[in-house]
C-alpha cells in the first residue's frame, strides 16, 4: 500500500491497493517528486495520462505488458503521487509538462526506440515530445486525445469555457467539489465503474489543494494566440506529419463527449492508413470500457 501526505492531507491506496500493486518510484525535478511506476524489462512503453486521472488508469496495461516490456507510467506534477505544489511554486503549463516528461526519460537509462501510449492531454504532451525527438520513438497508441488545434468543425465545450474563463465558477467547483474528476466518473466510462474503480480514480484529488491541476490543465488549453501553450500546440499540429504512419495506432471511444470523433477524424485525415479502431460503445476513459479488447490490440501492435 502507498500512502503519502500532501498539503497536510493523506494520500493512500487503502481500499484499491489491489487494484494498484506496484512499487513506487519517484525523481526530483526542480525540487518537486514526479512519481512513476517501472515494471517489468524488455522494450520501454511510456504511458502518459491526462486530467483528472492518473497512472492509475494505466494499472490494468502495465499488469498485462509488463510480463514482455519495461512498463512506465508517470504521474504528471500536481498528479496521483507526484508532489502537489501551488501556482507560485510550479508552472502548470505544457511545457513544463513536456520538459518533465523529457526529464524523465533521460533519468531512466533507455537505449532502444520509446513505444508511447497517450490518453487525454497526455496526448499533447507526448505528441509534444515526440515530434522533437523522432529519432528516440518506436510506436505510439493514441487513444482519445488532441495533437493539433481545436479542429474548425469543433466548439469549444461550454463546461470547459467555464472552467477556463470564469473564475467564480471555476474555482468553487473545481477546487471546492472536485466536480471535474466527479463529473468524470458518471461521463467518462459508459459501462459504469466499479465503486473501488471510482474510489483510485479520484484518490488524488482529496482536498481543495490537492486539485489545482485538475484546474490548471483546463485553463491551459490554448483556443487563440494569446494563450501561453498556444504557439507549442502550434508547433506539434506543424510537426505531426514527421512520425511515422506505420507505428501509429488510434484507439477510440466513440462517446467521449470532448474528444469525440471529431478529434479522430481529424488525425486520419492526416494519417489515413494508420491502424484505426473505434469502440461504439465506449466513452473517454477506454480503458475502464474496452480493458481486455484494448490490452488485446496493444500487445498484437507492439509486437508487430
Amino acid at each position: 500500500m502507498v500512502e503519502k501526505t500532501f498539503n497536510n492531507k493523506l494520500l493512500s491506496t487503502r481500499g484499491f491497493e489491489d487494484l494498484y500493486p506496484f512499487e513506487s518510484n519517484f525523481i526530483d525535478i526542480n525540487g518537486h517528486d514526479l512519481h512513476y511506476i517501472d515494471k517489468g524489462e524488455g522494450r520501454p512503453v511510456i504511458m502518459i495520462h491526462g486530467n483528472p486521472t492518473w497512472s492509475f488508469y494505466f494499472r490494468n496495461l502495465i499488469q498485462e505488458l509488463s510480463s514482455n516490456f519495461r512498463t512506465i507510467a508517470m504521474d504528471h506534477i500536481g498528479c496521483g503521487f507526484s508532489d502537489k505544489p501551488d501556482v507560485q511554486r510550479y508552472d502548470f503549463t505544457l511545457e513544463s509538462r513536456v520538459k518533465d516528461l523529457d526529464t524523465l526519460i533521460n533519468s531512466l537509462n533507455i537505449n532502444e526506440k520509446i513505444n508511447l501510449i497517450v490518453h487525454d492531454w497526455g496526448g499533447m504532451i507526448g505528441l509534444a515530445w515526440a515530434v522533437d525527438h523522432i529519432d528516440r520513438v518506436d510506436k505510439i497508441i493514441i487513444t482519445n486525445t488532441s495533437g493539433f488545434l481545436l479542429p474548425e468543425t469543433k466548439n469549444f465545450p461550454l463546461m470547459l469555457w467555464l472552467v477556463k474563463y470564469i473564475r467564480f465558477f471555476a474555482v468553487p467547483a473545481l477546487l471546492g467539489f472536485n466536480a471535474f474528476a466527479r463529473i468524470a466518473l458518471l461521463l467518462c466510462s459508459k459501462k459504469g465503474l466499479p465503486k473501488k474503480v471510482k474510489k483510485g480514480l479520484i484518490a488524488p484529488y482529496n482536498s481543495w489543494k490537492n486539485r489545482i491541476a485538475t484546474l490548471k490543465f483546463v485553463q491551459d488549453i490554448p483556443i487563440d494566440k494569446s494563450d501561453i501553450s498556444f504557439q507549442m500546440v502550434n508547433h506539434v499540429d506543424q510537426h505531426l506529419k514527421d512520425l511515422k504512419e506505420c507505428d501509429l495506432m488510434f484507439l477510440w471511444g466513440a462517446r467521449d463527449f470532448v474528444f469525440d470523433l471529431t478529434f479522430l477524424n481529424e488525425f486520419r485525415q492526416r494519417f489515413p492508413q494508420a491502424q484505426t479502431h473505434v469502440f461504439h460503445d465506449a466513452g473517454h476513459y477506454l480503458f475502464e470500457d474496452k480493458a481486455k479488447e484494448t490490452t488485446d490490440k496493444i500487445k498484437a501492435f507492439l509486437n508487430k
